[in-house]
């Protein structure tokens, strides 16, 4: 299981919430995307900083770290990383807006 992680950004949801991030947030946004982009699976799952975890209420949807005070809401279809929504808010990320 040492596939690179694709990235899938298309979803409308997280399309949305990514032009309203803030200066800050969206440069941090960018950098954990790069980020993720040179990893593998299992280094995404083992990596402390993203605080990988799944949404209890929602089977195979986990929410990971992209900024210090944003998770995105995710999904993984194979190789790619889906991305269905960002919350600025970390507690609304549990809430599971973007499926």
């Amino acid at each position: 299981m040492n596939q690179r992680v694709l990235l899938d950004l298309n979803a409308p949801t997280f399309q949305a919430d990514f032009v309203r991030l803030e200066a800050e947030d969206l440069k941090q946004t960018a950098k954990t995307l790069r980020k993720l982009l040179g990893m593998t699976w299992d280094v995404v799952y083992r990596d402390t900083g993203l605080k990988w975890e799944e949404i209890r209420s929602s089977k195979g949807t986990y929410t990971l770290r992209i900024s210090r005070k944003c998770r995105a809401i995710v999904v993984r279809e194979g190789d790619f990383m889906r991305f269905l929504a960002i919350h600025a808010d970390h507690n609304g990320a549990y809430e599971n807006r973007g499926s």
